[in-house]
């Protein structure tokens, strides 16, 4: 992975801010493997610093107490715009969005963003796809328990960002993604025809 001065900030930076956090599953893993993973899979397809930063640091500020403005403080305009634009909106003033209505607006905001941003999305739809499949393979109830009866839902929103990356992606990260992406599928299927068998 590219390595600079301002990557280890990011990452340092990334550590502490998530270092209570843990990802879903029945091991405890530390949510910064997410974050180095999805960092990893970006520098492999665009060895850019910014965007390796943006790749560490592309949940902060959904799921972190870290503001907009300090990300620009500590890592510039340029890695804040990006994170902004993969970052979910939680709510509107009072409101808070349903999934499917912060899905909905991730989607309007990849529309229009440029392709470097695209590229540490689809890596991080790589990384959470992979690890799905990897990890619940052979713990279907545990991935109902963890994730609930939204596959459809799900499939939905996958199937619309597929759509959007090989539109709009011509980084041969684009391969990587479709070949995920229909591992969870089948992933899905075989969850569906195993729940069938039960009734």
């Amino acid at each position: 992975m590219l390595y600079t001065y301002r990557i280890e900030q990011a990452i340092r930076a990334a550590t502490i801010l998530h270092k209570d956090q843990v990802r879903k599953g029945d091991a405890p893993i530390p949510y910064i493997s997410h974050l180095f993973s999805v960092a990893l899979i970006t520098s492999e397809y665009a060895p850019v610093e910014d965007l390796v930063i943006t790749a560490l640091l592309h949940d902060t500020l959904e799921d972190t107490d870290y503001t907009a403005e300090e990300l620009q403080d500590d890592f510039g305009g340029e890695v804040r715009v990006m994170v902004e634009t993969l970052s979910e909106p939680q709510s509107s003033g009072e409101i808070e969005y349903s999934w499917q209505d912060r899905k909905n607006h991730y989607l309007k905001k990849l529309k229009e963003a440029p392709e470097e941003v695209l590229i540490v999305a689809a890596a991080d739809k790589i990384h959470n796809l992979r690890s799905i499949v990897e990890d619940y393979y052979e713990n279907h109830q545990q991935f109902l328990a963890d994730f609930g009866n939204t596959h459809d839902k799900r499939i939905n929103f996958y199937e619309k960002l597929s759509e959007l990356l090989n539109e709009r992606l011509s980084n041969p990260i684009i391969n990587e993604f479709n070949n995920v992406f229909a591992e969870y599928k089948k992933f899905i299927h075989d969850i569906e025809k195993s729940r069938e068998t039960e009734f």
